[in-house]
């Protein structure tokens, strides 16, 4: 249930973004057609005692335990991420959950047909949105060019999270439900409290008086 609401809510959030911009609808294999480069800039590491707020320090320490993410590191990418997915009306859970699928916070990993840095992104593919780039294993770059990928895809597809996360992988439907799953993870870590209140209805009365349902996901499968 809990899962059922965050996917309504997350694509009411994208559809009204989309809406608020007038963006064209964007086709599923290039959401950088109508998308302009993003403007990157390497920011300093952060101290992670510097942080403005305590779900940036619960995710920090959580990366450097589970994924072994150097302290500053993890303090400097709950910063970016934090900055780029309220910018692209993104979950950060979500953002959280591809890097650790993509790369495991790797920022110089490298992949198949070029798939570079945290979110594996593949210049050949969007070079739209690479071509201010000049470093994209740099984690601000990479989670920002990543991010609008990730946007424009859910935006083409309706705000469909999971149809935007097949667009994502290539096709597959696996990797979206294994981002799904992992979504979970990061959003108790990120939100506690508010994963309390809905593994407890009764504490929450608007929990019980709205009734919502997943979206139905399509059948049909493209691959790589």
């Amino acid at each position: 249930m809990r899962r059922f609401l965050w996917l309504i809510v997350l694509s009411l959030g994208i559809a009204q973004q989309a809406s608020a911009q007038q963006a064209p609808a964007l086709p599923a294999f290039a959401p950088d057609a109508a998308a302009s480069a993003p403007t990157v800039a390497s920011a300093p590491l952060a101290d992670a005692n510097d942080q403005p707020n305590e779900a940036n320090r619960r995710i920090t320490s959580y990366l450097t335990k589970k994924f072994g993410v150097a302290r500053e590191r993890a303090a400097k990418l709950a910063d970016i991420v934090s900055v780029t997915a309220t910018k692209y009306s993104l979950p950060p859970a979500l953002v959280y959950a591809i890097i650790s699928i993509e790369s495991r916070f790797q920022e110089k990993a490298r992949g198949q047909h070029g798939a570079t840095g945290l979110m594996q992104v593949v210049p050949t593919a969007h070079r739209g949105l690479v071509r201010n780039v000049k470093d994209l294993t740099e984690p601000n770059a990479n989670v920002e060019v990543g991010s609008a990928i990730l946007s424009g895809y859910v935006r083409a597809a309706g705000g469909d999270v999971r149809a935007g996360l097949r667009s994502y992988s290539g096709g597959s439907n696996a990797y979206a439900a294994k981002v799904m799953q992992r979504v979970d993870a990061f959003r108790f870590v990120l939100e506690p409290d508010d994963d309390a209140k809905a593994a407890n209805p009764a504490s929450d009365a608007k929990a019980r008086m709205v009734p919502v349902s997943e979206k139905s996901s399509p059948t049909s499968v493209r691959s790589n």
